[in-house]
């Protein structure tokens, strides 16, 4: 016998009770201390009592979660308040009764469900003794069920929803042994807006992951089609409800990111879309263009009608006959429509309205997103994050080994983001997914610094592969895609494990670790300590993943050493490097910070940019510009004084070039003039443009070398200017090159003696005609 099962009708006081995050309570107002001192809050003041409120135990918390999911969806029968009453015949004792958290049933499937939940993320090692408690209820279940609602073709499901359950291979394998399907929190979250999105459709959705490909009577149906081809594929074309096509039809939705479904392609269905399709069916509004899904092979039947012959003309004009579809859940995967199809979830008109389809049979999961792009495309442009995405499925089976290498890198870094043991989990920002300070680091900026050479291909000669990279786990594509997945979360984790408090800030106050830029530098450093490890003869593609593991392991225990005595301010410039030149230094500074751990850790070019750092390059850049500056000011103003004359600014008029003075003014206007003066505001690159425009009062001091026009001459400005700005963007992380260093002091000493000698030859012509003048007067 079973007890406390209601029709879904029934339920709905329950429903807006178990939809709330609190316990309430109305309690006397003499009692309120009391309750607060058991961790009850004050909710508010009734007339005659006091409420409060507690948030609910997790367990309970999480069997609420999922039986509002089954609600929603709108099952035929659920379990009231504190689950199933079950009764069992023992042997030791005549009967026992044994509660279920959770049952819920329809007309084709019954659901046993069994919740259990962690505060925080751990294994439970009590986990197979109540998966085998679980499993005992399963036959006397099947029996009484299907005597108490008469109905002998019933397919019974038993699932787990798990929160914060780390579980062991081997609790998997003892689970798939079971027949009992496991869920976790992020399938739950999915299937919560999924249903949010779909309403009571969902259930199917829901229904064809527990019974993917299993027969369920009540859904075999027989309908006129024309069969064809098209693009080499049988085809066909027929009108169907709504109300059947969304029991036997499925979407792939990439936001659900479960790691065994490698056809997970689609977009999640907007909302606010379903809405105004919705209000279209309601005024009359017709559909004149098909819904194209696609059935794996062998799950249609058809037989041409007796007028039609079979031969190729015929069939490429198409073919009139019955065409049968298999009674399954999941029979058919929506290619284009799912907006035009989920409208009907809930909808009065589901069951009379028709439909127009086009159906293929037996398309690669390649070819279903191929055509999904070519689609949709034409009607919204394909960002280049959903190709990413969309790489685990275009080019999985792919000839070409770079395209199926890109479908390894696409679908690890999902995997990653879904495995709840990697650092990684829930921090990747998926198409779907919106960003926040924890999901923003992007599958883009991962994914471009895994396809570059050396991770999975180490060596070509004349376009062929000479060796293979150390991720590379042989032409088994799952066998590398767990070897990359491994080593990465490995080399990773330990890195977050010595940096938690930091790692967790994501992007906001404080962070920068588990950022774009961050984690980037990390597979960086990664590259590198292959490389390091290749030049001592250790030849990675020979060892084992696990082998891999423990040979990076000192060094990402280095990194991660490192990074954990930066301080605030360090924090900050490490966040602050911006683009490839920050990315290349962030990269140099870990990498001297492991070398300071593993002295023989000695990756290319490493050696070379520690010394630019020794030489402060930068930081005696600018001192010599500075300076360049000032005797530039000095110089140039001085001469245009003396050339044109003070009075009047008349110098400033006639010596400076219009579209110069308009843009000091601007400055100067702006600034109020706080410098004291229009020659505080001019620019290296003005000068330029004054000496050139009066090349015959300044080439003599300003030209630099012995051949070329005034523009040639005058380029070493240009030089110095693109200098400053090096050095004036420090979150650029860019450097001076020990070369360009060395070339900026020659112009430096070089400039400083032209206008020595030009200061001293002006003092001698002064003193010459001084002397002249006195000559003068004595005659």
């Amino acid at each position: 016998m079973i007890e406390n099962i209601f029709p879904v009708e029934k339920l709905s006081g329950i429903s807006r009770k178990k939809s709330k995050q609190f316990d309430f309570k109305a309690v006397h107002k003499a009692d309120v201390e009391k309750y607060l001192e058991e961790g009850w809050i004050l909710s508010r003041e009734l007339k005659s009592s006091t409420q409060v409120k507690k948030e609910k135990p997790l367990g309970r918390a999480l069997e609420d979660r999922v039986w509002g999911l089954f609600y929603k969806m709108n099952f035929l029968f659920l379990s009231g308040e504190g689950g199933a009453k079950l009764e069992i015949t023992s042997n030791e004792t005549n009967l026992v009764k044994s509660q279920l958290d959770i049952v819920a049933v329809d007309n084709e499937v019954a659901l046993v469900v069994e919740c259990k939940s962690s505060k925080d993320p751990k294994k439970r090692p009590e986990f197979q003794e109540e998966l085998a408690k679980f499993s005992i209820t399963k036959e006397c279940f099947t029996r009484t069920i299907k005597h108490h609602l008469s109905n002998n073709n019933l397919k019974i499901i038993y699932l787990m929803f798990l929160n914060n359950i780390i579980l062991t291979d081997n609790d998997k394998e003892r689970a798939r042994r079971e027949k009992t399907i496991l869920f976790d929190e992020n399938d739950l979250s999915y299937y919560e807006n999924l249903v949010h999105h779909l309403g009571p459709a969902a259930k199917y959705q829901v229904l064809a992951d527990m019974l993917p490909g299993k027969e369920v009577t009540g859904l075999t149906i027989k309908i006129p089609a024309i069969k064809t081809k098209m693009g080499g594929n049988n085809c066909y074309t027929f009108s169907i409800s709504p109300e059947y096509l969304l029991k036997i039809s499925y979407v792939s939705h990439r936001a659900k990111g479960k790691a065994s479904d490698i056809n997970t392609y689609q977009r999640m269905i907007s909302k606010s879309r379903l809405k105004k399709i919705r209000e279209y069916i309601s005024d009359d509004g017709i559909f004149p263009t098909n819904i194209i899904l696609n059935f794996d092979k062998g799950r249609l039947s058809f037989q041409k009608s007796s007028q039609q012959s079979d031969t190729p003309e015929d069939l490429d004009a198409g073919i009139l006959g019955w065409l049968d579809i298999r009674p399954t859940y999941k029979s058919a995967w929506i290619i284009d429509g799912q907006h035009r199809l989920f409208a009907y979830s809930g909808h009065e008109r589901a069951l009379k309205s028709k439909l127009s389809v086009l159906a293929f049979e037996g398309l690669k999961p390649s070819k279903q997103a191929e055509l999904f792009i070519d689609i949709n495309a034409k009607q919204k442009s394909v960002k280049q994050s959903l190709l990413e995405e969309l790489y685990a499925e275009l080019h999985w089976d792919a000839d070409d080994i770079s395209s199926r290498i890109s479908a390894i890198i696409s679908k690890s870094l999902q995997d990653l983001n879904h495995d709840r043991e990697c650092a990684l989990y829930q921090r990747i920002q998926t198409t779907d997914a919106s960003k926040d300070f924890i999901k923003c680091i992007t599958l883009t900026s991962l994914f471009s610094i895994l396809e570059r050479k050396g991770f999975y291909i180490a060596k070509e000669k004349h376009g062929s592969i000479v060796e293979y990279g150390p991720l590379w786990g042989g032409d088994n594509n799952f066998m590398t895609l767990t070897r990359t997945t491994q080593i990465i979360k490995a080399w990773i984790n330990k890195i977050v494990e010595l940096n938690k408090s930091w790692w967790d800030l994501g992007s906001g106050i404080g962070g920068g670790l588990a950022m774009n830029d961050g984690v980037s530098s990390f597979i960086m450093d990664l590259k590198s300590v292959f490389d390091v490890l290749d030049k001592k003869g250790i030849k990675l593609i020979r060892a084992t993943d696990q082998e891999v593991c423990d040979l990076i392991k000192p060094y990402s225990i280095a990194l991660g050493d490192y990074l954990s005595t930066f301080d605030e301010s360090q924090r900050k410039a490490f966040r602050d490097l911006r683009g490839i030149a920050g990315m290349t230094y962030r990269t140099r500074q870990c990498q001297q910070g492991m070398r300071a751990k593993i002295p023989d850790f000695n990756p290319e070019g490493l050696d070379e940019w520690i010394e630019l750092q020794k030489q402060q390059t930068n930081k005696s850049a600018k001192e010599i510009i500075d300076k360049i500056e000032v005797m530039l000011q000095d110089f140039i103003v001085n001469e245009l004084k003396r050339e044109f004359g003070v009075d009047d600014d008349v110098w400033w008029y006639e010596g400076v070039p219009n579209p110069i003075r308009t843009k000091v003014s601007g400055l100067m206007e702006e600034d109020k003039n706080k410098r004291g003066g229009k020659e505080y505001y001019f620019d290296l690159i003005h000068y330029r443009r004054i000496i050139a425009e009066h090349w015959e009062l300044f080439e003599k001091v300003f030209a630099f070398g012995t051949r070329g026009n005034k523009d040639k001459r005058t380029e070493w400005l240009d030089f110095i200017n693109e200098t400053r700005r090096i050095i004036a963007h420090p979150s650029s992380g860019k450097i001076v090159s020990t070369e360009d260093f060395a070339k900026l002091d020659e112009y430096y000493k070089w400039l400083t003696v032209q206008i020595l000698d030009s200061d001293k030859e002006a003092e001698d012509e002064a003193g010459n005609e001084a002397e002249a003048s006195d000559q003068s007067q004595d005659e």
